[in-house]
């Protein structure tokens, strides 16, 4: 593998698929939630595929924006340091020659949909531009994370039914809880260094109480997504809510000892959790049918 396509798939984290499929799977249940009133197979399954598509590059561009803005505080974070922009291995002008592929790629794909889901998806540039500012002015970027990663379940609702209703909102308020929880969880490894260099997260303001804050959080998302389950037609499908919940409160549990290792463990898990979320709604689209 050449040096340039190495630096390419480590900048974008093309080799940490956890990132893109966590923006994707909350693109997949407002899909599904739009899917089960508006019955277009084939609208459905296109638009899946272009939401992945979607995911990825926006993802990918995202990792790179993040790398250029945080260039000096990766090279003082044990985690980070070894980066291609933080490394200096590679130059920030190719840095931005990749945005601006990645973005016209984007672009691309967000045409294809209806024009208010084009003006959604127009919007979400502020949140995913701002989203590496956070870190320096609040305690709460993932917060904002939680803003920018699950727009996609508005903008899936809008690509199938073109309108906005609450259950979507409902949806998307409980998916911003999901991520709040489990971002901090991921955020608990660099704890230490972020201390040092005065980076702030919800993984510092409550390390102290991360357990009943992540627990708070994933409660909340957990009640919201329930309720939108149930204000459709329960049955079969919402066998999978159980484990979406036990999934979540598994990762406080295996967390308790903050070891950087179980906590990213326990982040990864959360792939499988929007995969339980996904099926649920996908399942009682079947079941209408």
């Amino acid at each position: 593998m050449s040096l340039r396509l190495k630096n390419f798939i480590d900048v974008t984290r093309l080799n940490k698929p956890i990132g893109f499929l966590l923006l994707f799977w909350p693109c997949a249940w407002g899909l599904s939630l739009g899917y089960y009133f508006q019955r277009d197979t084939n609208t459905f399954l296109y638009h899946l595929f272009l939401f992945f598509c979607g995911s990825v590059l926006m993802r990918s561009a995202g990792c790179i924006i993040n790398d250029i803005v945080d260039e000096k505080i990766d090279k003082r974070v044990f985690r980070t340091k070894g980066r291609p922009i933080a490394s200096g291995s590679l130059s920030k002008i190719l840095a931005w020659i990749y945005i601006l592929i990645l973005c016209s790629l984007a672009f691309i794909v967000l045409i294809q949909f209806n024009l208010l889901t084009i003006y959604l998806g127009m919007f979400s540039m502020i949140f995913a531009f701002g989203y590496p500012f956070m870190k320096r002015l609040t305690y709460w970027p993932q917060l904002f994370l939680g803003f920018t990663f699950n727009w996609g379940i508005v903008m899936a609702w809008t690509s199938i039914t073109n309108e906005v209703s609450y259950l979507p909102i409902l949806l998307y308020i409980g998916a911003i809880f999901w991520t709040l929880g489990y971002d901090t969880i991921y955020g608990i490894q660099d704890i230490s260094d972020d201390e040092v260099i005065g980076v702030k997260s919800t993984a510092i303001k409550f390390k102290n109480n991360l357990g009943l804050f992540v627990g708070s959080c994933y409660l909340i998302s957990s009640v919201a997504i329930v309720f939108v389950m149930a204000n459709l037609k329960i049955n079969y499908s919402s066998i999978f809510l159980p484990f979406f919940i036990f999934s979540l409160f598994y990762q406080i549990k295996i967390c308790k000892t903050k070891d950087p290792s179980v906590c990213l463990r326990a982040f990864k898990l959360n792939n499988i959790s929007g995969m339980l979320v996904f099926l649920s709604f996908f399942l009682l689209t079947i079941e209408i049918q």
